[in-house]
């Protein structure tokens, strides 16, 4: 493994492994590591839905299913 590449350190000093090592294993191990490039198939839920709308209000692109989804499932007023 390459620093830089496959992995980085980050400031707390932990091992943050990069798009480019996940890819390299060829599957989403589900862990759910910041940089999975498998949109998080073997994560389970609800922890699954709520990193993919991290990351789709953090690129600006939202999956619109696990949206309304999230909303039906965590919406206090929804029996009102």
């Amino acid at each position: 493994m390459i620093e830089g590449i496959h992995y980085y350190i980050d400031p707390k000093g932990k091992w943050v492994f990069t798009a480019a090592y996940h890819e390299g294993r060829g599957y989403c191990c589900g862990e759910a590591c910041k940089h999975c490039p498998f949109d998080y198939d073997a994560v389970p839920e609800p922890i699954k839905t709520r990193l993919q709308l991290i990351r789709a209000g953090a690129s600006k692109t939202a999956p619109e299913e696990h949206i309304e989804e999230y909303i039906d499932k965590n919406n206090p007023n929804k029996h009102l």
